[in-house]
């Protein structure tokens, strides 16, 4: 009981600190281009956590987040530019794509796995990047679409690097981060890592596994989706060339680097895999070098990602405190 407690209490403190941070974060933000960096660090981290749905929890490795986060942001955009509704209104119609995008992906995840299922997702997000671009009447083609609109709040237009729309951001993350949190800590996320585990004991013990993966690739390319619907709106310009393989390799990297399974690592990922180019430009040409080094140096000696030397410290931490608890109640 006092265990269950000290968890909650040690949860909570986590939730509050993380809230604070996100609070004060904008007074050290001195400029508009650390600003929109800042944004893309949240908006990455909406699409990580969806992916550590499928690859994190399910054990199934998507190679097509690209495609899910083109399809959002073309969805928002173009009801926005070419229908004119609201940038809320291409939101909510870009979690409706991914619901779609879940149901066409989930089913091939059935009968394909391994190598199969990572070219069956890579050709779909290829698929998609050629639609985009041949599909030149609707989506501008390799032009793209420009002037996509920003969201407003009570009449208030929210500028791409205001504080304003930096709070909506990070509401939006703290949404996701509860909802995945709930998820994981329910019998859906006992049921994804049973899945991963062991497939044919789960199917055993009366696991539904079609429902499991169409689950978590319909997860997946929601929030793949919706963080694609807000860098349209961020950059307020998207086109086909961005949402290349790379794209997808480096989600992939977020998740590996911060840590597999974990909320706290899908976060520290997409915020270290966003961060390091930036840091990196004023070695020019060479900074991809020196970014892929450092990516293979946190695998090495950190091959459950970034956010078990966390719990490991953690761990010790509380290892340390409870001996030097037991050296003072015997003193006693």
């Amino acid at each position: 009981m006092k265990e269950n407690i000290l968890q909650f209490m040690s949860a909570r403190w986590k939730a509050l600190l993380g809230l604070g941070f996100l609070i004060l974060l904008p007074l050290f933000i001195d400029s508009s281009y650390h600003q929109i960096i800042l944004n893309k660090i949240i908006i990455h981290s909406i699409v990580v956590l969806g992916l550590n749905f499928i690859t994190g929890l399910v054990g199934q490795l998507n190679t097509g987040t690209a495609g899910m986060y083109a399809l959002g942001a073309y969805t928002s955009a173009l009801l926005t530019t070419r229908l004119g509704v609201s940038p809320w209104i291409g939101l909510i119609a870009s979690v409706f794509m991914g619901i779609l995008i879940g149901y066409l992906l989930g089913y091939p995840s059935l009968r394909v796995s391994g190598v199969y299922l990572v070219l069956t997702t890579l050709s779909f997000a290829e698929v998609v990047r050629m639609l985009l671009t041949n599909m030149i009447p609707i989506t501008g083609g390799a032009l793209g679409i420009t002037s996509i609109p920003e969201f407003t709040i009570f009449g208030v237009k929210l500028g791409r690097s205001s504080v304003g729309f930096y709070f909506m951001l990070a509401a939006i993350l703290v949404l996701f981060i509860l909802i995945s949190n709930r998820l994981i800590n329910s019998k859906w996320g006992r049921a994804f890592k049973a899945v991963r585990d062991n497939p044919e004991s789960a199917e055993t013990a009366g696991i539904q596994i079609s429902t499991i993966k169409i689950g978590a690739f319909t997860l997946a390319s929601v929030f793949g989706c919706v963080a694609g619907a807000l860098y349209g709106t961020l950059m307020g310009f998207i086109s086909p060339v961005e949402f290349t393989t790379l794209m997808s390799v480096r989600f992939i990297m977020m998740l590996m680097v911060g840590g597999i399974g974990t909320i706290g690592g899908s976060i520290a990922g997409a915020t270290l895999v966003t961060l390091l180019p930036e840091l990196l430009r004023f070695m020019g040409e060479s900074y991809w070098l020196f970014f892929s080094l450092i990516v293979l140096l946190s695998a090495i000696f950190a091959p459950n990602g970034l956010y078990s030397l966390y719990t490991f410290f953690r761990n010790q931490a509380n290892k340390y405190i409870s001996k030097l608890g037991g050296k003072a109640s015997g003193s006693i």
